[in-house]
């Protein structure tokens, strides 16, 4: 089982005042290796994105300003993050490793980045600590190298896709579905193509039963590959969150991602998405349970 993680991925090397309060990128590659669920052989480290792949999804106005540093204060602040040059760097490694996956994915089933999952970033801005958006970019590569005619994305992070809603509204080549938090974040919805609000505090069982739609949706749009973003912050332990749900249920919920694609035949790529639960284990524990449910159902 393929996955991307490069050191590149982590904020260790960032100088003081860049780094944030985020241990997952180290944590989960070691409790993968621990728990026995992937080897060191698993593991590969994308390279960055060119130029190229970069403007076919973004702007070159918006790439300029990343390449030389000269984004506004406001545009920096809708970031999330004080800018810094090892993020852009850091964010092109991120992106590619999601589209390898899919090229992975479409020869073998199934391939995850440990990171990812950044569906904030409009073509032309990032926001929500989305600097490029992986999925946008995956999905736009696949279909100019001609790889794949259909692309759908699932995205069950607890926060609106808006970026990649945004990016793809006139695409027919990409349908997007988002299933998210009806309250929480951004403020201003984007129209995917099929979007699912869900109100806060909802838990397991009902969350589980109001995805039933997805088998459905696949069936009509019959995709070449799903991009599937399995956010961990639908937890009840999450911050930001604001649902209900166990990491029994967030496991259940990959579970019927994962064997709804293979009982189809269509490769699933994956990136992690959002996790803030305040104890750490409790993200570790919940993105660890997506590679074990993968490897499991498709190995």
């Amino acid at each position: 089982m393929k996955i991307a993680y490069s050191p590149v991925y982590t904020y260790n090397k960032l100088p003081e005042g860049h780094r944030f309060p985020m241990d997952k990128y180290d944590l989960l590659p070691a409790q993968l290796l621990h728990n026995g669920i992937v080897t060191e052989d698993d593991f590969f480290h994308p390279i960055a994105l060119t130029e190229t792949q970069i403007i076919r999804t973004h702007t070159p106005e918006y790439w300029n300003k990343l390449k030389n540093g000269t984004l506004s204060r406001h545009e920096i602040r809708a970031l999330g993050f004080p800018f810094h040059e090892s993020l852009v760097e850091r964010g092109r490694h991120i992106a590619s490793g999601t589209l390898a996956c899919a090229k992975f994915a479409l020869n073998e089933g199934v391939s995850l980045n440990i990171a990812g999952g950044t569906h904030h970033a409009f073509a032309e801005r990032g926001e929500g600590f989305c600097m490029f958006n992986d999925f946008a970019i995956t999905a736009n590569e696949l279909l100019f190298e001609k790889l794949v005619n259909q692309v759908m994305i699932i995205d069950l992070d607890v926060h609106q896709g808006n970026g990649t809603a945004n990016i793809f509204a006139n695409n027919n080549a990409v349908f997007t579905f988002s299933m998210h938090g009806e309250h929480n974040y951004p403020l201003k919805k984007e129209k995917s193509d099929y979007d699912l609000p869900v109100e806060d505090g909802i838990e397991d069982d009902a969350y589980l039963h109001a995805m039933e739609i997805i088998p459905t949706l696949i069936d009509n749009i019959r995709p070449d590959i799903v991009l599937y973003l399995s956010g961990v912050d639908i937890l009840a332990t999450d911050k930001l969150g604001r649902l209900g749900l166990t990491k029994n249920g967030s496991k259940r919920r990959d579970e019927k991602i994962f064997n709804w694609c293979k009982s189809k035949n269509i490769p699933v790529a994956v990136s992690m998405g959002g996790g803030y639960s305040t104890n750490i284990k409790d993200i570790i524990d919940a993105h660890a349970n997506t590679f074990e449910v993968a490897k499991d159902i498709f190995y």
